[in-house]
């Protein structure tokens, strides 16, 4: 796979992609339907785009850097145009999980996201550290599937993930129903919602009289050795006996008895990404 069609490589996500790419070992085709995009990928790169058409018809892999909600509509126009053998990356498991790609059996389908930067790290330079998406300075794991096509084409394709998201430390191996419960159902809809139940509480502990500095230092120096605990991060960390009781008087008033089970069952998974895909009406 030498020769990768971008689609949407003028969107935020498109600009980050196509320049890691930018000096690689791949040539890389740019496709942006919109004027705004172009415009800004050649502001932040000295880009130019092609045509769409020819180029995931050229293409040996087709990089769709699009909203979730996009990706089964956009591979449905051009499914027909690519070669027989093309590899078609997505960065999201919503689509390909909620059964929204095209019927081919003769492309791969292949899944890749990025984990970000983690909490605990080794990283020492400022721009890294600041680096809190991942994908510039600082260094991140990366979680891939294939969804169909060759065993041999997982390789080729994990090599584009880590250009793509580099620098880039462990790829994990997973299936497209394992993405899909690590994302939405663990980072968003359990680690989103706690951040900002995290976020809620210290605004309630300033409105209480605490100054927010004193608050936002208090509980973020608090989570990283609370978190390096419940991960095992520190071999001898343990909670101390109020924290443990603490955590048994506040687990039944804050968490309805059953909600991993209710947010973790397949069908509410796949609920969820059929929503990401096509989201329901509101009044």
């Amino acid at each position: 796979m030498k020769k990768i069609a971008l689609l949407g490589a003028g969107g935020k996500m498109g600009v980050r992609l196509a320049t890691n790419l930018q000096g690689s070992q791949y040539e890389v085709l740019h496709v942006e339907p919109s004027e705004e995009g172009r415009a800004r990928l050649k502001a932040k790169t000295g880009l130019d785009c092609v045509d769409g058409d020819n180029a995931v018809a050229d293409a040996d892999a087709v990089l769709m850097a699009v909203p979730d909600r996009l990706i089964g509509k956009i591979a449905h126009t051009f499914i027909e145009k690519v070669k027989p053998g093309t590899a078609i990356l997505m960065l999201d498991a919503a689509a390909p999980h909620a059964g929204e790609l095209p019927r081919r059996e003769d492309v791969t389908y292949f899944v890749t996201h990025p984990c970000h930067p983690p909490i605990f790290n080794d990283e020492v330079t400022e721009e890294a550290k600041k680096d809190f998406f991942g994908g510039i300075h600082a260094k991140q794991h990366i979680v891939c599937a294939l969804m169909q096509g060759p065993e041999e084409h997982y390789a080729a394709c994990e090599r584009i993930a880590r250009t793509i998201y580099k620098p880039v430390m462990r790829a994990h191996r997973c299936t497209v129903e394992q993405l899909a419960i690590l994302e939405p159902a663990l980072a968003e809809t359990v680690g989103a919602t706690l951040c900002l139940a995290l976020r809620e509480a210290t605004d309630e502990a300033v409105r209480r009289g605490v100054p927010r500095e004193a608050a936002t230092d208090f509980l973020l120096g608090h989570l990283t050795i609370e978190l390096a605990i419940a991960f095992e991060m520190l071999p001898e960390g343990r909670f101390s006996d109020g924290a443990l009781y603490a955590i048994d008087q506040a687990r039944p008033r804050i968490f309805r008895e059953g909600w991993l089970e209710r947010v973790f069952d397949p069908d509410a998974v796949m609920r969820s990404v059929e929503e990401i895909c096509n989201p329901p009406e509101t009044a």
